[in-house]
């Protein structure tokens, strides 16, 4: 907005506050409705019976913490006389900014673990979403997040197998006879252009089959028990064979946009897993 002359002030002095008590010749302890900021002794006003009175510990009052941790409290060293009249003003100004200029704010002006994730709006947390065939299962984990670092987008899944089953060979792997078996769906918004990734075993699979490769597929209803290949579009991304703590494989076929990624049996081994931890990850760009 132009302006003819000198364009006014976003800085408002906001009205001067007057609290007033009544001394009993014992209480030194009053506390104002404004909070007083560090230092401001000097710019509030302390008056008994219509004289100023002057701060500091040698002087007349000090100002500190009421019971609350605010910084409201008059406190005189020695007690006003019973029926003295005491009124404190405290004429503080408050500053109103109305508009922060794009590119102010920087990363120097935030301070260390100010943010939090308590603080971030979950649509700006972007993650994988497993279906129910996974999380349902009893005693499984599933966790996921999606990192972009410059370009770069990192795209991890950690799970413990614990409570999920494996049947027939190149059967999906999910809570036993349960449909939505699927361990998330990429997308070129959220993931970006996959090139490719790796599967890092934490805890080698026991009870189920340890075969476990990684397949996608058009839709999310694969269920448990059921071939991969009765899906649409299935493509087979690893093949694992059995996995032991440490072993790390490669992930050369990368999945397709808006696809849905499962873990599939390598073998027939029809049981329930009772441990088993793998932590898969994607690497993409924008």
């Amino acid at each position: 907005m132009a302006y003819i002359g000198k364009q006014p002030s976003t800085k408002f002095s906001a009205a001067a506050k007057i609290d007033t008590f009544t001394g009993d010749g014992s209480t030194v302890a009053f506390d104002v409705a404004n909070i007083i900021p560090a230092g401001g002794e000097n710019g509030i006003q302390v008056y008994v019976d219509n004289v100023r009175q002057k701060p500091g510990s040698s002087n007349a009052y000090t100002i500190g913490n009421d019971g609350s941790g605010d910084l409201k409290r008059i406190t005189f060293t020695a007690a006003p006389d019973a029926s003295a009249e005491i009124y404190i003003i405290t004429p503080f100004e408050a500053t109103n900014i109305q508009n922060v200029p794009d590119g102010i704010v920087t990363t120097a002006k935030i301070a260390d673990d100010a943010i939090t994730p308590a603080k971030i709006g979950t649509s700006a947390v972007t993650a994988l979403t497993a279906g129910t065939g996974i999380t349902n299962g009893t005693g499984t984990v599933y966790r996921s997040d999606v990192q972009k670092l410059g370009n770069i987008i990192h795209t991890r899944i950690l799970i413990d197998l614990t409570g999920l089953a494996s049947s027939g060979s190149g059967d999906v792997i999910g809570k036993a006879a349960t449909a939505n078996s699927h361990i998330g769906q990429i997308t070129t918004a959220v993931n970006g252009t996959v090139l490719g990734g790796r599967i890092t075993c934490f805890e080698a699979p026991a009870g189920g089959d340890p075969d476990i490769n990684l397949w996608y597929a058009d839709e999310a209803t694969g269920a448990e028990d059921a071939a991969i290949t009765s899906l649409t579009n299935q493509v087979q991304m690893c093949d694992s064979g059995d996995f032991a703590v440490g072993t790390v494989v490669g992930i050369p076929t990368p999945p397709a946009a808006d696809k849905y990624l499962y873990m599939v049996t390598g073998a027939a081994t029809d049981a329930d897993y009772s441990a088993g931890k793998l932590l898969i990850e994607l690497f993409g760009y924008e």
